[in-house]
């Protein structure tokens, strides 16, 4: 790291982190895992006082929390850490896959050679999920829109107009909103696997000790797990993919893509928003708020049915409640356009 005493400070931060996360915890493997890691950090802290010191530069007198790691502290007292797992990995608190990642006790534990398969297990089917819920956003919120100006009476070619903007904007405010939230979490990401490196190039055996203590609390016998953490890091590059994996529950092949996601967001959402509009396109459409009406209501049942695949509910359950759910915002909103459509009209 660039600088030495900054260092410090993020092991003291991360020490002082692990001991509020341990008083917070219940379970007494998991409490017994964050002390060593306190003790672990606080360790690392005394090499970079070392070489800060060395290098002529003078230590404060005695660590005090940034406010922002006390804030993040009270918070976790108040709510648990498993509610703060991304705010607590971007303050460089390491071993949160035990939350994520199979329980302690012999479940879930790590097999040499094969760290990567529970996140591929995991992480497959995110795309698909996002891509039906944003149709689904897109979908209710134009017709919503759509019949919102509909209920005041106005012609096919204003709600038409109507809708078109609606799509766009929409569509064009969820790419945005998905570019910036991915670039984020990515920049978060790629800051905490640099850490990592630049850790595993200082002290390898201190973090192939915290690699232990995690598979430790993951039920691994202590002999096993210090013998898996010395194996998976005995490789430079194969170390930094274990822990990013281990400590920080990332995979490095697999941070996203900020632009692929905003495009996706926005293709998403538009083939929803797309749908009530379609009948407003035809060269004649003296029923097209009908027709509109129809295809929302078949499509809202057909993005139903699919969410069900993720709930685990019925899918005709779902597939109704998503319905209703629909109705009811394009009702409200019908209703609002008609008022003001009148009340307009009779100004």
């Amino acid at each position: 790291m660039s600088n030495d005493l900054d260092s410090w400070q993020e092991e003291q931060q991360s020490a002082f982190l692990y001991r509020v996360i341990a008083d917070c915890e219940p379970r007494p493997e998991l409490r017994t895992l964050f002390v060593k890691l306190a003790e672990a950090a606080e360790q690392q802290s005394k090499h970079w006082a070392q070489v800060a010191t060395h290098k002529g530069a003078k230590l404060p007198a005695q660590f005090r929390p940034a406010w922002r790691a006390r804030l993040v502290a009270r918070l976790v007292r108040w709510l648990g850490p498993e509610r703060l797992l991304p705010i607590l990995a971007a303050m460089k608190v390491r071993g949160l896959s035990v939350y994520t990642q199979g329980k302690a006790g012999g479940h879930d534990a790590p097999e040499a050679g094969r760290p990567e398969m529970r996140h591929r297990r995991l992480s497959g089917g995110g795309s698909f999920r996002a891509t039906v819920f944003g149709v689904n956003d897109g979908l209710v919120s134009n017709a919503s829109l759509i019949l919102g100006v509909a209920g005041a009476s106005l012609n096919s070619h204003v709600i038409l107009l109507t809708g078109i903007a609606g799509l766009l904007a929409g569509a064009a405010s969820m790419a945005a909103g998905e570019y910036v939230s991915m670039r984020s979490q990515r920049e978060m990401f790629e800051y905490q696997i640099g850490l990592e490196r630049d850790e595993l190039a200082a002290y390898p055996e201190e973090e192939a000790e915290e690699l232990a203590l995690i598979y430790e609390a993951r039920g691994v016998t202590p002999g096993e797990a210090r013998q898996l953490a010395d194996t998976l890091t005995s490789d430079p590059s194969r170390a930094l993919d274990t822990l990013a994996r281990e400590e920080l529950g990332l995979n490095p092949q697999e941070l996203g893509s900020a632009w692929g996601a905003a495009i996706a967001s926005f293709i998403a959402f538009a083939l929803g928003a797309l749908i009530p509009l379609i009948p407003f396109f035809w060269p004649h459409p003296q029923h097209g708020i009908y027709w509109s009406i129809g295809l929302t209501a078949v499509a809202l049942f057909a993005t139903g049915a699919t969410v069900s695949l993720f709930t685990g509910r019925g899918l005709l359950w779902s597939a109704l409640r998503m319905v209703l759910i629909g109705v009811i915002a394009a009702g409200i909103t019908f209703l609002v356009g008609h008022v003001f459509g009148v009340a307009l009209g009779s100004a």
